[in-house]
């Protein structure tokens, strides 16, 4: 099987390389915007690619011929997308249609990244057949590229997942999780938001469901996040207990404080079931997740 990953460099695309290059059953082609900043070169073929170029996406495609397309490459800063809506929607929902339809002609899988930011978070957690109600033009740009792939002819998979966390190198953008084991390490006091709720998904979890779904075939959409759903200072408070770190210096606000761009969910998370059932799908706990860092970071 050919497998081709777009936004290899990011922290899902860099699990999903490190996986597919150990599986001899596997071709696998790396790709990203610019060059390869990730350190292992051996075990697949790497290719710079702007999924927003439409004749560079046709040209890689049409060239590599990859049975499944893995598209972990998106806009995901929140508040950015406000500022932004040109370059998000250029990103998040063109560059998907480009991919959409360059896998058509070969008759190729394509599987798309999405969100828990596609609901309101009145209703949380949420079944893949709740009705999205997007907040956020970020969390609107995932809906249309959903809607895009349901109305394509395309062969498609949608993954909706939520706080992706995880260890990786150069990478762009930081992480809740590190950031909090950062931040809690200084001592100084944190201001922690305590009404949003979310479940948050280790990259290599993720990149699990992700090679499942390429494997089984599996057409549809799978909610494919965390197991555990916490509020968001629940997260920064297991992260402190697990270091050992004193939970003394944390302090519950609420998001009406912070007065960000882009407004969020209150509560999200998902239900597993028919992505447990029928991939096989196996999330870890998040106190496992920590430990699985953890190994990651004394490395």
């Amino acid at each position: 099987m050919r497998i081709l990953i777009t936004g290899s460099n990011g922290l899902l695309g860099q699990k999903l390389l490190h996986k597919l290059r150990e599986d001899y059953s596997i071709q696998l082609i790396a790709t990203s915007k610019g060059e390869n900043r990730v350190s292992s070169k051996d075990g697949y073929t790497y290719i710079s690619l702007d999924i927003t170029n439409k004749e560079e996406v046709e040209k890689a495609i049409a060239e590599q011929l990859p049975d499944v397309v893995i598209n972990t490459a998106a806009m995901t800063n929140v508040d950015l997308c406000e500022d932004k809506k040109q370059e998000c929607n250029s990103l998040n929902v063109d560059g998907v249609g480009h991919l959409a339809d360059a896998c058509e002609r070969i008759d190729a899988h394509l599987i798309q990244i999405s969100t828990d930011f596609i609901f309101d978070g009145e209703n949380g957690p949420y079944t893949e057949q709740d009705i999205p109600n997007p907040l956020s033009f970020y969390g609107l740009s995932k809906l249309k590229s959903e809607k895009l792939l349901q109305a394509h002819s395309v062969k498609w998979t949608i993954l909706r997942t939520i706080i992706v966390f995880g260890v990786g190198e150069n990478l762009s953008k930081g992480n809740i999780v590190l950031w909090a084991k950062d931040a809690l390490a200084q001592g100084d006091p944190l201001n922690i938001i305590d009404d949003q709720y979310r479940a948050p998904t280790l990259a290599e979890d993720l990149a699990d469901i992700c090679i499942l779904a390429a494997k089984k075939k599996a057409l549809g959409i799978y909610n494919a996040s965390g197991k555990d759903i916490m509020s968001i200072y629940e997260i920064v408070e297991t992260v402190a207990r697990y270091y050992g770190n004193s939970t003394d210096n944390l302090n519950k606000i609420s998001t009406a404080t912070l007065n960000q761009k882009a407004v969020r969910p209150p509560k999200t998370g998902f239900i597993l079931d028919k992505s447990i059932n029928e991939l096989g799908y196996r999330p870890h706990s998040f106190e496992e997740c920590l430990a699985i860092m953890d190994e990651q970071l004394k490395q």
